[in-house]
């Protein structure tokens, strides 16, 4: 089974597309500098660790925050 499952991440997030692009954005940072927030991760690949951030509580997202008006 995969760390950590969808239905795990679903619960910290409020969309796939979300989770998606939000790991993704953090998965090019962490590739161009390697430090993570996480102090040992279990994959080695770098949208792995931005999963197991988001999992862990060390990467949100607040839809409120890029709303203009």
């Amino acid at each position: 089974m995969l760390y950590p499952s969808i239905d795990s991440l679903m619960e910290k997030l409020d969309s796939k597309y979300t989770l998606v692009t939000l790991s993704a954005k953090r998965a090019r940072i962490i590739q161009q500098s390697p430090a993570s927030a996480l102090e040992q991760s279990k994959s080695n690949k770098p949208v792995g660790k931005a999963l197991e951030e988001i999992i862990e509580g060390k990467l949100s997202y607040d839809m409120n925050s890029n709303r203009e008006g």
